[in-house]
Order: structure tokens, then sequence, then C-alpha cells
């Protein structure tokens, strides 16, 4: 489906969507659309039979409801609907499936983070994109925070992070699958600060060497408590150090941050704007966001019709998107082996699993063209 640009003389025209999967997060979307001026919900899918209606009845205005479409067969729905577009938020292991299917029926997507389930198959999704010429955007939502590229900026004029340091403590008691997980602060938690570091450094991420434990007290099967250690190509290395099990002077949900540069630092508590402290000269406060700020689901599904409507590429397409899974899924490998994992080796790897998959399955052709996992992905 092709999305109707913008013109000079008129505004965009709200992109019609479909949101796949109609569970928390699910719902979740489902508000962030109809509160979003750049899009227009038309229809909701989930696999079980009677979420989608339920979901609806839930979370949409009684006013609304007949103009929304719903159903268990997402790219049925979204025909009926008139759609233009696929919010796929459902589980990461229907991630390749439900993108791949949505990309080759001509809807762009935007997927929830994680990518996929591994990093093959989110290599293989940036073939399909290739091959469809649809978007494929993942929303890696909290670095749609104001303040994170506040501090970007203050860093900038400070002569750029070279070393950032991130502390993350929290002590939250889930229940469910994540305190069930193997790796659960690194792979369902830690992503989230990999990208923003992304953001917060020059060039692309080149090794990373991680180590996870569990405290004794610890109320998780798996490692609830990690450092990670990535280095960049532009001489830059980002520290976390984590834990979901530290009760007691917590930090915030986007932990703590100190970069520093060659002129001074940055601090930033992961709530409030951040602060220059040049070597020479007085502590600098930074930009408070306005009310013309857009903030995590918002922005990233305001970034994706924006692009849809001719805009620029948006900072989290699959290519660049790939980058910060290939962080995580190397952290794990670390963690599992102590030793140092290359990210241009665990992408050559991702390639000859990706290769594999889209040869199983017939549709996708573009990946037998690059060189290597790394030489096929922009940084982002």
């Amino acid at each position: 489906m092709s999305a109707t640009p913008a013109t000079p003389d008129a505004p965009a025209a709200p992109v019609p969507v479909v949101v796949v999967g109609a569970g928390g997060m699910g719902r979740a979307w489902i508000g962030t659309v109809l509160g979003n001026d750049a899009a227009r919900l038309v229809g909701v899918a989930d696999l079980l039979d009677g979420a989608a209606e339920r979901a609806v009845a839930e979370t949409v205005p009684e006013s609304e409801r007949a103009g929304i479409a719903t159903g268990t067969d997402m790219l049925e729905v979204a025909r009926r609907a008139g759609a233009e577009a696929i919010i796929d938020v459902t589980i990461p292991a229907a991630h390749h499936t439900v993108t791949a299917d949505a990309l080759h029926a001509g809807y762009p997507v935007l997927g929830e983070k994680p990518c996929a389930a591994t990093l093959a198959e989110a290599v293989s999704l940036a073939g399909h994109a290739e091959t469809t010429g649809q978007l494929f955007m993942v929303s890696q939502s909290r670095r749609n925070n104001p303040h994170l590229h506040e501090a970007r900026r203050l860093a900038d004029e400070l002569g750029g992070a070279g070393i950032v340091d991130t502390r993350f403590l929290k002590a939250p008691r889930f229940g469910g699958f994540r305190e069930e997980m193997d790796q659960p602060l690194i792979v369902d938690m830690a992503i989230h600060a990999f990208d923003a570091g992304r953001v917060l450094v020059e060039g692309a991420p080149v090794s990373v060497t991680a180590t996870s434990y569990n405290p004794s007290w610890s109320w998780y099967a798996g490692d609830a408590a990690a450092t990670v250690t990535i280095t960049y190509d532009s001489g830059a290395v980002h520290t976390f150090s984590g834990s979901w099990c530290s009760p007691g002077a917590e930090t915030s949900w986007n932990g703590e941050w100190r970069l520093s540069c060659e002129h001074g630092s940055v601090l930033w508590d992961g709530e409030s704007p951040p602060t220059a402290h040049p070597a020479e000269g007085p502590e600098r406060a930074g930009r408070t966001p306005g009310s013309e700020d857009r903030w995590e689901l918002d922005a990233s599904l305001a970034t994706f019709c924006a692009a849809l409507r001719g805009g620029q590429a948006p900072e989290s397409e699959v290519h660049a998107n790939v980058w910060t899974q290939a962080i995580v899924e190397a952290a794990v490998r670390s963690a599992g082996t102590g030793a140092r994992v290359q990210l241009a080796d665990l992408l050559d790897g991702a390639l000859a699993g990706a290769r594999a998959l889209d040869r199983a399955d017939g549709r996708s052709g573009a990946l037998e063209a690059w060189k290597t996992g790394a030489s096929g992905l922009t940084t982002g």
C-alpha cells in the first residue's frame, strides 16, 4: 500500500493503520494511535479469537468503534479496513512472520522492539524490506526522549562523548516470563540503554564484553544483574552496569548517565533535563522540553507516519536498528562465554542464517548481494 504524500498546500492526511496484537502492549498502541493526529485507527487484529473485539470494546470510545475492523487475519482486516500501514505488537517470536507477510502484501510496518526474535531473523527482515521497497521501522521508544537528545547536543558542544557510563538499579517484581528468562536484564531492559548509547556517540559499535550474575537474594531465575562494555569505531566506549534486584535508592527507569568529553562532562539522571559541566566555566542546564515535543510511543508513531508522507527515513529503520539487536545478542554471548564478541563476526553469522531463512521462504533474495553482515547495514 502506498501512503498518500502531503502537498505544499495541504497537510498530510492521517495514515490509516491496523494494530496487530491485542495484549497489554497492543492496547497501549491503540491508545497511542487514538491520541496521535498523524494516524487513524482503522483495524485491530489478533490470532486469538475475540481478542481484537475485546480490545476495541475496552479501549476505544464507543462513538468510534463502528469504524474499526477486527478479526484474526491481519491482511484480511487491513484490506477490509483500507489500511495503509501495519503496527506489529505481537510477541517477538511472531515478528518475522507478521512483518514479512505485511511487507510483501504492500504494507509498511512499524514494529515493537525487538526487531525479531533472533538476529538472523532481524537481518532477514532488512532483506524483505529491500525486496518490497516498503518501510520497516522498529519502535525503539526510549530513544524518543527529548532529554536524551539534549544530552547529545550538550556533549557535542564539549567535544563529543568519548566515555559513556550508565548505572541502572531497580527492583521490580514483575512475575511472569521475565522472572523465568535466562538473561532478563540484558534482553528485556538493557536493550534500551544500548540503543540510547547509540544516540549519544558517533560511529558504529565494534565489540561487546559482558559479565552477568544473579545475587543470592534475587527472585529471578536467570541473571538479573550485568556489566556490559561496548566499544565503537569512533573510539568511544559505553559501559552499562545494571541490576533488576537492587532495592533502595533506585535510579530512574532510564538509569543515570555520565558522558565524559574532551572539554567537560554531561550528567543526566534519566528524568530531568541534563546538565553540562565544562572544564572551565559555569554549569549549564539543558533545555526543558516544551509542549511540542513528542515522547516514546507517540514520537515513534509520528516519525513513522511522517516518513510515509514523504519525510526523511527514520533513525530506527530496520537497517539501523539491527545494530541494537546485535549488541544485545553479543552481550548474551559474551556473558555466557567470557569472551569479547566482535560484532562483524556475529553479523556475518546472522547473515548466513538469514540467507538460509530467505531461501526457504522464497520471497526475498536481497541478502545475496550483501558482501558482509555489517556492510548491508546503516548506523542510524
